[in-house]
């Protein structure tokens, strides 16, 4: 496996913006995982993980250390078993194939995970959902088991559901380690409805999120019982816009890039969006997004 030096992390997150990692690496399988962290700890250097690219923000000034890119690390296995489709994913496997194999069959997965981006390590570590009210909604209703690398002892750990905790957006109970893999799985009750219903949802996220430009998806978690973009599109603030980076005037929950933006202009909007917000409504926002980098 080849350590690169100085890449650009732009070329690996849906925002299109990121600095240079000082090393580099997209590990195939877990003995590669294991190999770039004690390649890391040989020369005392930070290891970073770089999933689907989704939901980080990477700083213009780089990451220092080693950012190890899981993209390469992909596939999925597919069984029948006991009346359940049943799945085991690598981690850098595109939540796409999932959704793949639960419309094919006509199951209910496959609406929820059809709006979601990104991998299946970041569906783990994010408990990935989505707002709608369907069930499952969130990556605990599915997901049986999380395989990680131990970063304390440098083995490889399954972890049952219950021993990992879950929470809105946020998993806790397998750190320190790096998610390598997930078992998924559903019970084979098909319904006949599903394919019309994952059309009509990728119709109506087609007309209301700009994904026709590079974002990062949901910037902000729903300050429950209320929704961030409408907090934000009520505070005036769709089409406020730093550089290349802009609120989108599609959807306010959105920053798109818009041409040539960099890191420093998304935060420069998150910082006033969360200002406005509180300022107006009284409500702290909380992103989604992890900021990976140099920031200080």
């Amino acid at each position: 496996m080849d350590i690169l030096e100085n890449v650009a992390l732009k070329d690996y997150t849906f925002w299109k913006i990121g600095g240079p990692a000082d090393y580099f690496c997209l590990p195939t399988n877990s003995g590669e995982v294991r190999e770039a962290v004690e390649w890391a700890r040989s020369r005392g250097v930070a290891v970073t993980v770089l999933g689907g690219g989704t939901n980080v923000l990477v700083s213009d000034r780089g990451v220092e250390g080693l950012v190890l890119c899981m993209r390469k690390f992909s596939g999925v296995k597919t069984e029948e078993r006991d009346g359940r489709l049943v799945l085991e994913a690598t981690a850098g496997s595109p939540k796409s194939e999932l959704t793949k194999q639960f419309l094919k069959r006509k199951l209910a997965p496959a609406l929820f995970l059809c709006g979601l981006p990104g991998d299946v390590g970041g569906g783990v570590v994010m408990n990935a959902g989505v707002a709608e009210a369907v069930q499952p909604r969130e990556f605990v209703e599915i997901t049986d088991w999380v395989e990680i690398l131990d970063l304390q002892t440098l083995q490889v750990r399954r972890l049952q559901k219950s021993e990992v905790t879950w929470t809105y957006r946020h998993t806790s109970g397998w750190q320190p380690g790096i998610v390598l893999a997930a078992g998924i799985s559903w019970p084979l009750q098909a319904d006949e409805e599903i394919p019309r219903k994952v059309k009509d949802a990728t119709k109506v996220r087609l007309s209301k999120q700009p994904l026709e430009l590079p974002s990062c998806g949901s910037t902000f978690k729903n300050p429950k019982p209320h929704s961030a973009g409408a907090l934000i599109d009520q505070a005036g603030l769709k089409g406020y816009q730093v550089g290349g980076a802009q609120v989108s005037p599609k959807h306010a929950n959105f920053i798109v890039n818009v041409g040539g933006a960099k890191a420093d202009d998304v935060k420069a909007i998150i910082d006033h969006v969360k200002a406005v917000v509180r300022d107006k409504f009284r409500v702290e926002l909380e992103t989604e997004v992890k900021f990976l980098g140099r920031w200080a």
